[in-house]
C-alpha cells in the first residue's frame, strides 16, 4: 500500500466489492501480486447478500450494486479507524477523491448507520455527518427508505435454484441450445484460477462456473473436500445493544478464502504462475460487467465459453489476454469449439510467448527441428515447370541460360497439396492432386514470378514409400511464390513480394491443407493468410472439403501401351488435323510426352525431320533446356502424320504458332533429317533457310562445320579420333576414374598454389562459403593446399570451426569432408583456370560396379593397373557423354568414354580387363561404323579368352547380358532413342 502523508491514509485500488459496505483494496506497487486488505466501512450496516438456503434481504443486490459500479478499479485512499479483533475484520473510510464512500452510500439510502456503539473507538471519524445523511435519505424516501408500498418484497432477489443451493442443479445443456454465439450479461463472483470463473448470469442470476475456452492456466491448487458453492463471508456488525457480532455477508472472495484458511495436509499447492494468473484475472474481471458467449459443455457438465471484458472503449479478450501474458496455454480440447479464426490467433499468441520466455514459458526448451530459416534468398524468374500443386521449377533472371543451377526447385511453404500416382508403378492419383497441378500450370507456366525462399527441410528419402536403396537425407527448400500483375517490376532488396500469393490461391480452392507446424518450427512468412484461406475454403466447402467425391478422369497411356496398339490409335489422331495438346516432359529435345485433352489420352511424340543431340552427345542438355523453357507444360498445337515401330507418334508441333522445329533449328540444336522425304514436313523451306543460318553461323553443333563438307556429331560419325597423354589421378569403379593432362597446366597450378602465402583461419561471419563455390581445401593425406570445389555445405551461417565442409578437388578428382578450419578464400590468380580433372570411362566395356559381383575386384586392379607409380598413358576419346550435366563433383559431369592405352607394354587397359574376366563387351549396336566394329571384334578375342580360362566373373560359365544396362541400339530418325 502506499501512504499517504504521515496520518495513517493509505492509497490503492478497489478490485473487489463482496456487499454494499465492504471493498477489497490492493496497493499500487509493482509487485507481481500486490498485498490487499478488505476494508469494511466504518458505522454501516448494508442489506446481507443471499448465501445458501436463503434469500436477500431487501435492497441488498441493489446496495452491493451501487458500491461496485462506484468503486471498482477505482483509486482511492483510506484509513483503517478501528478493528475487531475476535471477527478479524478492519473498519475505515475510504475517500474517491474528495468524496467520502460512506457518505455516499448512506446518502442514496443504501445503508444504514450502525448504533452507537459502547466503545467509543469503534465508530467513523464522520459519523455526525453519516447520521444527517441518513435521516435526509429517511425523510426523501430513496433507497431501502421508499415509502412506495411492496417496494420492500419487490427489492429481493427471486434465485435460481443454482444461486442458492447446488450448482449441478443447472442444466447446462438447456442453457448452452437456447445461448449458444448470443453474447450474455454477467458478472463475475469469483475466480477459481485464472480461466475458471463463477458468474452471475444476467437478468436471471444464474450462479454457473464458466471455463474459458481455447486455454488452461496453471492451477491454484484444491483441498481434498470442496463445498460446491462459495462459503458466506462473516463481517461485523452491530447487535441490539451495539455490540459487535458475526453476520453472514455473502460470498468470500477468493483472496479471502485463502487468507482464513490455514494450510493443511489435505491441501494441494498452486501449480508454478498460478497465483499470477488467478491475479491477473481478478484485477480485470472480477465483480466487473462481463459478456460471455457460451461455446459448449464439457462431458461433465461444466460451461465452456468465451469471457470478454471492457477497456475503456475496447472488448478484451480474456483468453488471449492470458496467453499473451504467459499466464495460460492453448489447449486443442475446448479450442475445438471455437472458430478456425479464433483458434489461429490463441495458438500465434502462444506461440509469441514461447518465443520470449514470458512466465510460465522460461524454462520452454523447443523441440528439435529439421528445418532451417533461409534468409536473402529472393528472387524473380519464370516458371517453366508445375511438378505437383505444391511444387514448382522456377529459372532465375540472374543466372544464364544453360547454366546448371538455373532451374530451382522451390516448394510452397507451409501446405501440403494430394501427390500424383506414378503411372509406371500403376500407382492411382488421390482426389484433387490432378486439379491442384491443372491450377498451378494454367495460372503460372511461362509466367515471372516472385520467389521469397524462407526455409529449407530434411528429408529422409529413405523412409519414404518405393525409396532407392542406399539413399540418404535430401534438403528440399521451401518458399513463397507470388504472381505479380502484368508490367509490376520485381522487389526492391529488402521489400516484401506483391501480387497473389499462390499458396493461398491454392489453399482457397480447396487443392491442399495448411501444415500445423510444431512449436517455433520455421514456417510461411504469410502463415497466417494461409489458415485464414483454408477457413474460407472449409466454409465454402470446396475442393476436398466439399464432402463431394472427386472427378475421376481415366488416361489412355500409349508410352507404355504396345506399339500396335499406338498403330490402332493412330487414325483418331490423324482424322483431327490439327489438335491441342499439354506437353508434360521432354524426353529430349525433339522427342515429348504429350497429354491430349480431347482424348483423353497420352503419347510419346516426335518431330517429324529433325533430330537434336542424344543424351550420350554434345548439346544434348542445351536442346532439353531450350525446350523446357519454351514448351514444357504449356498448351500447343499438334498434327499427327504417323506411328513408328516403337509406337511414337510423328508429326509437327506448335507453340503460339510457332513451329518448335523451326526454333530448334535456328539455335543450332538440331539437324534436319529429310531422307524419307519432304512433301510431308509443314513449312520445309523455312526449316532449310532456319538450318543453313545456323551452319554460317556456326552454331552449338554446327561449330566444326566447314563449308561443303558435312560434320557430323553423332557417335556413330568417322571424325578425327581425339588423343591426348594423361595421369591416372583417382579410381572410382564401375570402370570410371579421373585423369590428368600430362602437360606443364599441373606444374603452373602446382607452382602457383605453392607461391601463396596462406593467412591464419578467417574469422567465422567473414568467410562463409556455400555449394558450388571455388575454394582453397587442406587435403587430409599430406596437408597439401589444393584447389576444390564446395559440393555440400552446412545451412546457414559457419557456427564453429568443425563445421564440416564436403569439397571435391578440382584437379585431382577426390572428394573428402574437411572442417571449416581446413578451408581458405581462393586467390584470383589461381582462379581463372578450369579444374584439370577430367571424369572418364573405359569404351566398349561393362565393369561391374562396386555394390556388383567382382565390382570390388575390378577397381583394384584398374588401381593396380593405373596408380602403381607415376605412369602416362595415351587415352583415346570414342565419345562424350554429357548426360550427367556440367556439375562437377566426384562421379558427375561429363564423361569421356575412353580406350586407355599403355604404350610401354603396348596395351590397352579395356583389353586388360577384359581378359582378367572383369569386364564384359558392351552389347552390339544394330548399325556400327566399320572402324567400332574391328575394335569390338579384337576386344572379342580378349573377352573369349577369359571365358575360355574362366577366369572373375566367368568363373560360373556364361554370364546373362543386362539388356537394361547395355548400349541403346541405333535406329532411324523418328524412333524411340
Amino acid at each position: 500500500m502506499a501512504t499517504v502523508g504521515a496520518s495513517g491514509w493509505l492509497k490503492g485500488k478497489v478490485k473487489a466489492v463482496p456487499s454494499g459496505d465492504s471493498l477489497v483494496i490492493m496497493g499500487n506497487t509493482k509487485a507481481e501480486i500486490p498485498p490487499e486488505k478488505t476494508i469494511t466501512l466504518s458505522s454501516l450496516v448494508a442489506p446481507r447478500l443471499a448465501r445458501k438456503n436463503s434469500d436477500d434481504e431487501p435492497f441488498a443486490w441493489e446496495s452491493r450494486e451501487f458500491l461496485r459500479k462506484l468503486c471498482i478499479g477505482q483509486e482511492v485512499i483510506f484509513k483503517v479507524d478501528y478493528e475487531v479483533p475476535a471477527i478479524g475484520r478492519e473498519f475505515g473510510s475510504v475517500f474517491i477523491g474528495d468524496k467520502n464512500v460512506a457518505c455516499l452510500v448512506v446518502a442514496s439510502g443504501w445503508a444504514k448507520v450502525r448504533e452507537q456503539s459502547q466503545q467509543k473507538a469503534e465508530v467513523s471519524p464522520f459519523v455526525a455527518e453519516l447520521l444527517r445523511l441518513e435521516e435526509q435519505a429517511k425523510q426523501q424516501g430513496v433507497g431501502r427508505w421508499s415509502k412506495v408500498p411492496g417496494a420492500s418484497e419487490a427489492a429481493i432477489r427471486k434465485l435460481p435454484p443454482s444461486a442458492v443451493g447446488d450448482p449441478s442443479n443447472l442444466d447446462a445443456m438447456s442453457l448452452l441450445a437456447a445461448n449458444k454465439g448470443r453474447p450474455m450479461e454477467a458478472i463475475v463472483e469469483q475466480v477459481r484460477d485464472g480461466s475458471s470463473l463463477r458468474v452471475f448470469l444476467l437478468p436471471d442470476f444464474q450462479f454457473v462456473q464458466v471455463f474459458v475456452a481455447g486455454i488452461q492456466a496453471p492451477s491454484m491448487g484444491r483441498r481434498a473436500v470442496q463445498d460446491p458453492i462459495p462459503e458466506p463471508e462473516m463481517t461485523a456488525a452491530a447487535d441490539e445493544n451495539g455490540n459487535a457480532s458475526t453476520k453472514s455477508r455473502g460470498p468470500l472472495t477468493s483472496a479471502q478464502r485463502l487468507a482464513a484458511s490455514p494450510a493443511s495436509s489435505n491441501e494441494v499447492t498452486p501449480e508454478l504462475f498460478g497465483r499470477e494468473g488467478k491475479h491477473f484475472t481478478e484485477i480485470r474481471v472480477l465483480h466487473r460487467d462481463v459478456r460471455i458467449v457460451l461455446e459448449g459443455v464439457d462431458k461433465f457438465s461444466n460451461l465452456i465459453g468465451s469471457i470478454y471484458y471492457p477497456d475503456g472503449d475496447v472488448a478484451r479478450d480474456l483468453a488471449m489476454e492470458l496467453v499473451e501474458h504467459g499466464l495460460a496455454k492453448y489447449v486443442e480440447w475446448s479450442a475445438s469449439m471455437l472458430d478456425d479464426e479464433a483458434k489461429r490467433k490463441l495458438k500465434n499468441a502462444e506461440l509469441e510467448a514461447k518465443k520470449s520466455r514470458l512466465r510460465m514459458w522460461t524454462s520452454y526448451v523447443p523441440p528439435v527441428s529439421n528445418s532451417k530459416a533461409i534468409h536473402d534468398q529472393n528472387f524473380s524468374g519464370k516458371v517453366i515447370e508445375v511438378v505437383s500443386g505444391d511444387c514448382i521449377v522456377v529459372a532465375d533472371d540472374a543466372l544464364p541460360f544453360g547454366s546448371p543451377l538455373a532451374e530451382r526447385r522451390v516448394n510452397l511453404s507451409s501446405i501440403r497439396c494430394p501427390r500424383l500416382g506414378n503411372p509406371r508403378k500403376d500407382e492411382k492419383s488421390p482426389p484433387y492432386a490432378r486439379e491442384a497441378k491443372d491450377l498451378l500450370r494454367t495460372r503460372l507456366i511461362g509466367r515471372q514470378v516472385h520467389v521469397s525462399m524462407e526455409y529449407s527441410r530434411k528429408v529422409n528419402l529413405a523412409e519414404g514409400p518405393g525409396a532407392p536403396t542406399g539413399t540418404t537425407d535430401r534438403v528440399m527448400d521451401f518458399g513463397s511464390v507470388f504472381l505479380p500483375k502484368d508490367g509490376e517490376a520485381p522487389p526492391s532488396a529488402g521489400s516484401q513480394p506483391t501480387g497473389i500469393n499462390i499458396a493461398e490461391l491454392i489453399i482457397s480452392r480447396g487443392f491442399g491443407e495448411v501444415i500445423k507446424h510444431r512449436d517455433l518450427e520455421v514456417r510461411s512468412n504469410y502463415y497466417d493468410s494461409l489458415l485464414a484461406a483454408e477457413s474460407r475454403a472449409k466454409a465454402g466447402r470446396k475442393g476436398m472439403y466439399s464432402g463431394k467425391d472427386a472427378p475421376v478422369m481415366h488416361v489412355n497411356d500409349f508410352i507404355t501401351a504396345s506399339s500396335k496398339k499406338a498403330k490402332d490409335f493412330l487414325p483418331f489422331l490423324q482424322r483431327n488435323r490439327r489438335m491441342t495438346a499439354v506437353v508434360e516432359y521432354v524426353f529430349s529435345g525433339h522427342r515429348f510426352k504429350l497429354y491430349i485433352p480431347k482424348e483423353t489420352c497420352s503419347i510419346a511424340f516426335s518431330i517429324s525431320g529433325v533430330r537434336c543431340p542424344g543424351r550420350d552427345e554434345p548439346y544434348s542438355s542445351e536442346a532439353i533446356a531450350l525446350m523446357r523453357r519454351k514448351i514444357m507444360q504449356r498448351d500447343v498445337e499438334i498434327e499427327v502424320e504417323t506411328v513408328d515401330r516403337t509406337g511414337t507418334f510423328l508429326g509437327s508441333l506448335w507453340e503460339s504458332r510457332s513451329n518448335v522445329a523451326l526454333i530448334l533449328l535456328e539455335a543450332g540444336l538440331a539437324r534436319l533429317q529429310t531422307s524419307f522425304g519432304t512433301d510431308r514436313i509443314p513449312d520445309i523451306h523455312l526449316l532449310v533457310q532456319a538450318e543453313q543460318s545456323a551452319k554460317k553461323q556456326k552454331l552449338k553443333i554446327w561449330e566444326n562445320y566447314v563449308e561443303g563438307e558435312e560434320v557430323s556429331n553423332g557417335p556413330t560419325s568417322e571424325r578425327k579420333k581425339e588423343e591426348f597423354k594423361v595421369v591416372v589421378t583417382e579410381v572410382l569403379g564401375g570402370g570410371k576414374f579421373y585423369v590428368q593432362p600430362a602437360d606443364q597446366k599441373v606444374a603452373s597450378i602446382q607452382q602457383q598454389l605453392a607461391s601463396l602465402t596462406l593467412q591464419e583461419a578467417p574469422l567465422i561471419g567473414a568467410f562463409n562459403p556455400k555449394k558450388g563455390d571455388l575454394v582453397l581445401a587442406q587435403f587430409s593425406a599430406d596437408n597439401s593446399w589444393n584447389r576444390a570445389m564446395i559440393v555440400n555445405a552446412p545451412r546457414g551461417v559457419v557456427e564453429s570451426p568443425k563445421d564440416k565442409f564436403e569439397v571435391f578437388y578440382i584437379d585431382y578428382g577426390n572428394q573428402e569432408m574437411v572442417s571449416f578450419s581446413q578451408l581458405r578464400p581462393v586467390d584470383s590468380s589461381v582462379s581463372s583456370s578450369p579444374g584439370l580433372a577430367q571424369l572418364c570411362c573405359l569404351a566398349y566395356v561393362k565393369v561391374p560396379s562396386l555394390e556388383e559381383d567382382y565390382g570390388q575386384e575390378a577397381a583394384f586392379s584398374l588401381s593396380e593397373h593405373t596408380l602403381s607409380g607415376p605412369k602416362e598413358f595415351k587415352a583415346v576419346v570414342v565419345e562424350r557423354d554429357a548426360s550427367g550435366g556440367k556439375v562437377k563433383g566426384q562421379g558427375t559431369g561429363t564423361v569421356l568414354m575412353v580406350t586407355l592405352i599403355d604404350e610401354e607394354a603396348n596395351e590397352s587397359i579395356n583389353s586388360r580387363m577384359l581378359k582378367e574376366g572383369l569386364a564384359r563387351l558392351e552389347k552390339r549396336r544394330r548399325w556400327e561404323p566399320v572402324e567400332r566394329k574391328q575394335v569390338i571384334d579384337e576386344l572379342e578375342k580378349d573377352q573369349e579368352e577369359a571365358r575360355t580360362k574362366r577366369l572373375g566373373m566367368w568363373e560360373y560359365g556364361d554370364i546373362m547380358s543386362d539388356d537394361e544396362d547395355s548400349a541403346p541400339v541405333k535406329k532411324p530418325s523418328g524412333g524411340r532413342r
